[in-house]
């Protein structure tokens, strides 16, 4: 696993250096696994009654990990729970020493749970995350806006599409209306355009989703508003106006600090 020995616990290159200098490989792999196990002396003598249910230990050794795991995941979003600068210390000791692996992919929720539960993450972590494409993917939307108020291009790219999907959501709502029936009223597609109140309107999807984005980051909601400025702008679409008019009163329905 890539970035256990940056936590001092000797991994593939360490392996790979035994058995390359070693005159006896399956002495130098017992010997790792002995250094490297679980180092419980009452265990130790249960080990060959799992060889003898057919139990492999890399299947008893990903078990244990997996329990462990989900505890301290438990144990870290309890304590992200917590008030006060004690919580943050802890936080931060913990994603010092944890941060080096987060490229393990069994190790890296760990980190990334660490990461959501922090109110203010470094800019040395944040740069890394951007630099690498799955991990900024994996990255809790928490994490991700304190990424997005330094890099514009990033929100951009999450933000656009949406804008996009909400005017051809608009418009082909909008082209769907037939005419009045010969009777005078109108069809259920008109019913559905004009029939949902203010409010049920701002239950959509790519409303949603953009409140999401946003939170109660001030920066970030100026940020959308740019876009949406930008491209009505550019597009003279009114629908543009509309989404800007009902983020802000579904920020209001949220009573989201600064937006109230």
């Amino acid at each position: 696993m890539a970035g256990l020995e940056e936590v001092g616990i000797p991994g593939r290159e360490f392996l790979r250096e035994a058995l390359t200098n070693c005159s006896d490989p399956l002495r130098a792999i017992e010997e790792f696994q002995e250094e490297n196990g679980i180092l419980l002396p009452s265990l130790r003598p249960m080990l060959p009654l799992l060889d003898l249910h057919g139990v492999c230990r890399l299947e008893f050794h990903t078990s244990v990990l997996e329990e462990l795991k989900e505890r301290l995941l438990q144990q870290i979003e309890n304590l992200g729970k917590q008030e006060g600068r004690e919580k943050e210390k802890k936080l931060k000791e913990m994603l010092q020493k944890s941060f080096p692996v987060i490229k393990v992919p069994a190790l890296r929720p760990v980190v990334m749970c660490i990461l959501k539960n922090m109110e203010h993450v470094e800019e040395k972590y944040l740069k890394q995350l951007v630099s690498d494409k799955t991990l900024y993917k994996e990255c809790d939307v928490q994490v991700k806006r304190q990424i997005w108020q330094e890099h514009q291009s990033l929100f951009g790219d999450e933000v656009l599409p949406l804008l996009s999907q909400y005017i051809r959501e608009k418009e082909e709502a909008l082209w769907s209306l037939a005419p009045p029936t010969a009777s005078g009223g109108t069809t259920s597609e008109a019913s559905s355009f004009f029939g949902p109140s203010p409010k049920q309107r701002r239950q959509g999807a790519v409303l949603q989703r953009l409140l999401v984005m946003v939170g109660r980051n001030v920066v970030l909601y100026d940020m959308v508003l740019q876009f949406v400025r930008t491209l009505f702008l550019r597009t003279r679409n009114v629908h543009y106006c509309t989404l800007r008019v009902e983020l802000l009163m579904a920020l209001h329905d949220l009573e989201v600090g600064p937006f109230c």
